[in-house]
């Protein structure tokens, strides 16, 4: 069969094979009639700006919404913290359905009505006085959230060539980033300054903003293939991405970063720094914004070291650095440590966050690759609900240094199963 594939491919055969003597992943050949690699090379600017929108919404609403609740509905911090937990559940129930949706209704149009969705959510909640009709409506807006999500990692993973994949996915996260680090600076001087309901209505108009940004979006597989509903052969399709080695390594590994991220790191931290660091709250502001800027930074180094080496040749020894850190945390409570603790231990975060994605991107065929996002972002979904009960379990039950040490722990087991993995795929 070798001798039928167009001449053109057969420098490329031998440029992957020396990428994988050097210890990098294996590439696959071009398919005939794929997209063209000079337009593939380029990320789709469309989808970067609707993912900044998107998180500079999301992130007004993250100062101001406890607010929110404690104001209109006198609610309680279990009444607070049950608001990530439904918005979770909704991504969670939405993600895996809207990786095998996406091809038959359009990505594009899939997307526009999860921003739809999420935008119609805000407006109405802040229309209702009833609690548990605000919990549903934030279950809904996390559905909305999954659609836009999904789609958008799924197109940033299977149009680049696998040289750039890397890179790709870690200019989505960056604008990610970005967003909710500008969007959560804001968000409480908006609820101060226009209103209580003034970050919904923000937060509404960036969708409305980010849906234009994905109707511009130009490229031919943002439109529906059509076909019948999902069956028991598509439901099949499922099993065969979970056999594929290194996609049920990954999922784990990207479940367990994101429970590490929203449990210990986003709201056990900056009560680090507070309580044990006694910091004040202007400084714990400024030692947590040195860890977004790591973070930023880690993303780049992160997929452009794994375009050119390999993905677990960074991810491993990756994974490991972090949990170190993690795990030194619980030794540090000098305000200039802490500040360059916090520094790395963002780029440790950003080093490692995009590579679980782009390396299912690299091992999925590109017909099977909406359901594998699907899958990874249900497994992520699992640890970002899982994370926040456990590692505040531990901190009330042993000390507040516990949850970074388990973190640590996790991360280093991990580091060493990638490892073993690899060296497996090599041999």
């Amino acid at each position: 069969m070798s001798s039928q594939r167009p001449e053109r491919f057969r420098p490329g055969r031998r440029v992957a094979r020396r990428h994988v003597e050097r210890g990098g992943e294996p590439r696959a050949a071009p398919a005939i009639g794929a997209w063209p690699v000079a337009a593939a090379a380029r990320p789709p600017i469309a989808i970067l700006v609707a993912a900044f929108l998107f998180n500079l919404g999301q992130g007004v609403l993250r100062p101001s919404m406890p607010l929110y609740l404690q104001q209109v509905f006198a609610a309680n911090y279990r009444m607070v913290t049950l608001i990530p937990v439904v918005f979770g559940a909704g991504k969670w129930l939405a993600s895996l359905p809207t990786g095998y949706w996406l091809d038959r209704v359009g990505r594009r149009r899939l997307m526009v009505t999860g921003l739809a969705v999420i935008a119609a959510s805000d407006l109405a909640c802040v229309m209702t006085l009833i609690y548990t009709v605000f919990l549903g409506l934030r279950a809904v807006a996390g559905a909305g959230w999954a659609m836009f999500g999904t789609v958008a990692t799924t197109i940033m993973v299977d149009r680049p060539a696998p040289g750039r994949r890397g890179r790709t996915v870690s200019l989505l996260l960056m604008s990610e980033t970005l967003g909710l680090l500008l969007g959560s600076a804001a968000g409480g001087w908006l609820f101060q300054g226009a209103g209580i309901a003034s970050p919904f209505v923000f937060e509404a108009g960036c969708m409305v903003l980010a849906a234009l940004a994905v109707v511009s979006l130009r490229d031919p597989r943002a439109e529906a293939r059509g076909g019948d509903p999902p069956d028991a052969h598509d439901r099949r399709r499922l099993r065969e991405v979970v056999r594929i080695p290194g996609v049920l390594l990954m999922s784990l590994t990207s479940a367990v970063l994101t429970a590490i991220q929203t449990g210990a790191v986003v709201f056990l931290f900056p009560l680090y720094l507070s309580e044990l660091g006694r910091l004040q709250p202007a400084a714990v502001g400024a030692v947590v914004s040195l860890m977004a800027l790591g973070r930023l930074l880690g993303l780049w180094l992160g997929g452009t070291l794994s375009d050119r080496w390999g993905r677990m040749p960074v991810l491993a020894p990756g994974l490991l650095g972090y949990g170190a850190l993690l795990a030194s945390l619980a030794l540090l409570t000098q305000p200039a440590l802490l500040g360059g603790w916090s520094l790395l231990a963002g780029m440790g975060a950003g080093v490692v966050a995009g590579l679980p994605t782009a390396t299912i991107g690299d091992r999925v065929p590109q017909d099977l690759q909406g359901i594998a996002i699907g899958w990874l972002r249900t497994a992520t979904d699992i640890g970002m609900l899982l994370g926040p009960l456990v590692m505040g379990t531990l901190a009330d039950a042993a000390h507040l240094g516990a949850p970074f040490l388990l973190s640590g722990a996790l991360l280093m087991a991990l580091a060493w199963r990638c490892h073993v993995h690899a060296v497996r795929a090599a041999g």
